[in-house]
Formats: structure tokens, sequence, C-alpha cells
């Protein structure tokens, strides 16, 4: 009978994940094209604008003054320029739905304070209460132990199974429950990860198409041609700042989600600990 019910039990958790897979990806799909066309839209009729340039042309300089100076020379900056522009958009763009996300993840009270109630509640055989906490909680953290609590009131009224036994299908069923848990918590980090190597890279390429612009124009017989010398370096700084930018931002963000995943995880595996070791205690 115990072995029907662990199989169910994998069962539904493997359905659970899938959708959340499937879920997770279709915002992934749906986000990373919409960057791209936001993207080119801002570079062609923002900051392309006829407005921004002398004369209203694209082909001159920028204006003087005004907004509209910054926005026609990032236009100067060529066509890496809408390229970059669209990883910054991912990148913010997974930022703000990983935020939104760990926030919720947290719970409304930290999972280490929920730990030392959990423990408080087992001393006294009151489970009841240790599960209503996790209701109060509603976190990574509370979804675990609350998934724990059940199978530790489960076992309490369970005599065909001895005592290590018990505590194994408790951590089981911990175990199974923080392998649906961790993966939504590190979901699409993984564009962080690769935005910040990327972005560099596509900063470095501009950069580099830039210079081959400003040595072309001094190369060119008789005297320099001064504008395109000016139009060359511009074009090589500005991938430079955009690309170095986006690098950085995405690298601070992706530590500080890691390491508010690894807070998540040490609270997980604490509480794991917890209901075990009481459970060996107070039933054994």
């Amino acid at each position: 009978m115990a072995e029907t019910k662990t199989t169910v039990t994998a069962a539904a958790a493997k359905t659970s994940s899938h959708q959340a897979k499937k879920s997770s990806n279709l915002f992934a799909l749906l986000a990373v094209p919409i960057c791209i066309a936001i993207a080119y839209v801002f570079f062609y009729l923002v900051l392309g604008n006829p407005d921004n340039f002398q004369g209203g042309n694209p082909d001159n300089h920028p204006v003087e003054e005004g907004i509209g100076k910054w926005f026609g020379t990032v236009y100067k900056g060529g066509l890496i320029v809408p390229i970059l522009i669209s990883v910054l958009l991912i990148c913010l763009t997974f930022v703000i739905e990983r935020f939104l996300y760990l926030a919720k993840a947290k719970g409304k009270f930290s999972g280490a304070e929920l730990v030392r109630k959990v423990q408080y509640h087992l001393a006294n055989k009151n489970v009841d209460a240790a599960l209503a906490e996790c209701d109060k909680q509603k976190g990574s953290v509370g979804n675990v132990i609350k998934a724990g609590l059940k199978k530790y009131k489960e076992m309490i009224g369970n005599t065909e199974l001895d005592t290590d036994q018990k505590i194994l299908s408790i951590k089981n069923e911990i175990e199974e429950t923080t392998a649906l848990e961790l993966p939504m918590m590190e979901k699409n980090l993984v564009f962080l990860s690769t935005i910040a190597s990327v972005a560099t890279l596509l900063g470095l390429f501009g950069t580099v198409l830039g210079m081959i612009k400003a040595f072309a124009a001094m190369s060119s017989g008789g005297a320099p041609d001064s504008a395109q010398l000016a139009l060359g370096i511009s074009e090589a700084l500005i991938n430079t700042a955009l690309g170095i930018g986006t690098s950085a931002v995405a690298i601070i963000m992706y530590n500080y989600f890691t390491t508010n995943i690894d807070s998540i995880t040490y609270a997980i595996d604490e509480s794991g600990f917890t209901l075990t070791q009481s459970f060996a205690a107070n039933h054994k």
C-alpha cells in the first residue's frame, strides 16, 4: 500500500514539473521576440527620428542640444546598437521576472523563522499548528515543509513501517518537493548568465566595426575625413558603453539572485533535517 502511494506522489510531481516548465518556456518564447521588436522600433523610430539630426536628415550630425542630441548620438552607433538594445531589454525583462518570482518564493516571512516556529510546534507534538505556519509563510520553504509535515503526520499513525522506514519516507517526500521548487527558482537565470558574456562580446564587435570605419577615414587619400573619423570613433565607444553596461547589469543581478536562492536552499535543507530529527526524537 505504501509503495502505491509513493508511485502516485512521484507521478503527480512529474506532472506538476512538466506543467511549470511548459509555462516558463512560453514566457521566454514570447518575451525574447517582443523585446527584439521593441528594440528595433525604438532604434529606428525614436533614436532615428529626423528631428534628432541637423537638417532633419539622419545622415547628418545629431542636433547640438537637448535629448535629441543623445538620441542621435546613440543612433550613430550603427547596426549593432539595436541588437545591444534588444539584449538589454531581454536582460531587464528576466531581471523583473526573476525578482517577482523570488519575492514570492521567499514568502511572507523568512524560511529560518518558519523553521524555528515548526521546531517549536513539533516539540509540543502539534503538527496541525506547524502546518498552519506553513500556510501563513506561502513560500518555497513553506511548500517543502508542508509536504514533509503531511507525510510526518501520516507516518505517526502508520503501524506497518519501523522508525527508520518512516524517516526515510519523510526524507523522500521532502526531496521530491524540493526537486520541484529549486528548478523553478533557477529558471531563466541562464538568460542572465549568457547575456553577461554575450553583451560584452557584442559591444566589442561593434567597437571593432567602428574602429574599422575610423581607420578607413584616416587611410583615405589626401587629408583624413574628420567627419568619418569622428563617426567611427563615436560608433566604437557607443557600442562599448552599451555592451559593458548591459553585461554589468546581468552579472550583478545574476549574483543577487543566486545568493537569494542559496539562502532559500539552506532553509529548505534545515527544514528537512528538523523534521527527521523531530520524528526520530518524538516518535520512536
